[in-house]
């Protein structure tokens, strides 16, 4: 993919680097990251950067490598290895989605807004220009995609237009995929509403249920009395459950016990603690 011309990656100062504005993949100070900024302090920069000159300046943007560069950072380092690619700033948005799409975690608003940045920079540069944003959807995998069919490219696309209060709940898998596709159909009030009413009933649309949130927005307009009276809806799978690992309890029980006695022991336990609570609290 980055078949340049490049000899040898050179040292530039990290702060003469700049993430890629409108980077759609997260930066996160997480775990993952201490350890990279760990190897980095042990071992130095093993897999140099790709970057790209800034046009009309003596600075550069990051193509692939921001996570390192995140870590270069973090730990202390006033250069950082890199190869520096003379290329425009749509072919950049290009590779930069192409180097991180392969990754085994990709976060749902991570890749609709992946997708929509590299057709935006192929629309640009002249790729299938004849095609609309929809009929591309339908029609095309070609470069934006090479393992999803081009409608569910598009389908991904439609994330982008949920609020980020909404697109945050995807990406916490309690909003699932399909249903939040039919719920970017909703317009920025509805989705606010929609999101205040979640928060108030502790419970997120279905698909069924995101569907007939559609159908009304589009007939009628929606209201949050619409959204209330339909997410109060029970569904057998609405709740969160907590899930404990057996090793981790099993031995505070006889061995004879079954799971469902055990579960009913700490429905107990918890009982007779909540009312003890609730006992000197009253006091």
């Amino acid at each position: 993919m980055f078949n340049q011309n490049i000899k040898a990656p050179v040292n530039i100062p990290v702060s003469k680097i700049h993430p890629f504005e409108g980077n759609p993949y997260k930066v996160l100070d997480n775990d993952e990251m201490n350890s990279l900024i760990c190897s980095i302090q042990e071992q130095g920069i093993l897999t140099p950067i790709i970057i790209r000159p800034i046009e009309n300046t003596d600075e550069y943007e990051v193509i692939s490598g921001h996570r390192r560069l995140h870590a270069t950072v973090k730990a202390g380092m006033k250069e950082v290895p890199a190869f520096i690619y003379a290329v425009t700033r749509d072919e950049a948005a290009i590779m930069l989605v192409d180097s991180n799409l392969h990754r085994e975690h990709i976060l749902p608003s991570e890749r609709a807004f992946a997708y929509k940045m590299k057709m935006e920079a192929m629309n640009r540069q002249g790729y299938r220009s004849d095609l609309t944003c929809g009929q591309v959807g339908h029609k095309s995998r070609d470069g934006v995609s090479e393992t999803e069919s081009g409608r569910q490219v598009q389908r991904y696309i439609r994330l982008t237009y949920l609020i980020p209060e909404l697109l945050e709940l995807v990406d916490e898998k309690r909003i699932a995929f399909t249903p939040a596709v039919e719920l970017s159909y909703l317009n920025e009030l509805e989705q606010a509403d929609l999101y205040e009413e979640i928060c108030i009933c502790d419970a997120t649309p279905n698909l069924s249920q995101a569907q007939r949130l559609r159908a009304i927005s589009r007939e009628e307009g929606l209201t949050p009395e619409h959204i209330g009276e339909i997410l109060a809806e029970e569904k057998a799978n609405q709740r969160e459950k907590i899930k404990i690992p057996a090793e981790r309890i099993r031995r505070f029980f006889p061995k004879s016990y079954t799971t469902e006695q055990i579960e009913e022991a700490i429905v107990k336990l918890c009982e007779s603690r909540y009312r003890a609570r609730q006992g000197r609290d009253s006091r």
